[in-house]
């Protein structure tokens, strides 16, 4: 999903207020590629609070936004990415199982794929609140398909992602990774960390290409 609206910020911003009586806000903070936990940190550490309040406070703060989200989430059909739905309907075709890895919240995640016509498309997710960084939040997802035998020891595995984040959370990993130039981040920032594929939208990937 891309160009969303203000809706994700919003809730976190709602949740801060809300929970802790801090009036705050996520500009300023590079939120892409994030997860929700570090934005809300970010947001209440330039508020003045200590590290021991923002974890006290932290679990209200994402119970709040994720109701706050579910409530205020737009229809988000028109948001898509170029070639994700082709590109999921292919692999489901195909039988290759989608996991979610994300740095939102899981109400906040499911929400914004339900209301893309997408969620249908994952067996489960790995989301923000259950890992401090991208690449735990990949091994965390790794590890439960394995227990759930959707990985075996020869099964290749790719992350798809458009934030430096993911290339980085592949790496650490050792799984190969596709990065997408539909998010902010520049080509140049995308190419120096050398991902597998690199490509424009998804409508350029093809499921042969990942099971090779």
């Amino acid at each position: 999903m891309r160009r969303a609206g203000p809706a994700h910020r919003e809730a976190l911003q709602e949740a801060v207020r809300a929970v802790t009586g801090v009036e705050t806000t996520t500009e300023g903070i590079p939120v892409h590629g994030m997860l929700d936990t570090d934005i809300v940190t970010a947001m209440l550490r330039r508020a003045g609070l200590a590290d021991e309040a923002i974890a006290a406070a932290m679990p209200a703060i994402q119970e709040f936004a994720e109701t706050h989200y579910e409530g205020a989430c737009p229809d988000l059909r028109s948001k898509k990415c170029p070639g994700v739905k082709e590109l999921l309907a292919s692999l489901r075709r195909a039988k290759v199982p989608c996991i979610l890895v994300t740095g939102n919240l899981e109400r906040i995640g499911w929400r914004k794929l339900d209301r893309g016509g997408l969620a249908d498309y994952f067996l489960f997710g790995s989301f923000a609140g259950t890992a401090e960084t991208r690449a735990a939040l990949a091994r965390n997802a790794i590890r439960l398909a394995r227990r759930r035998g959707l990985v075996r020891k020869e099964t290749r595995i790719w992350l798809i992602g458009d934030a430096p984040q993911d290339v980085l959370a592949a790496r650490a990993n050792r799984i190969r990774c596709v990065a997408v130039h539909t998010g902010v981040s520049e080509v140049r920032e995308l190419g120096r960390l050398r991902p597998a594929l690199m490509l424009k939208n998804l409508g350029r990937l093809r499921v042969a290409r990942l099971l090779e």
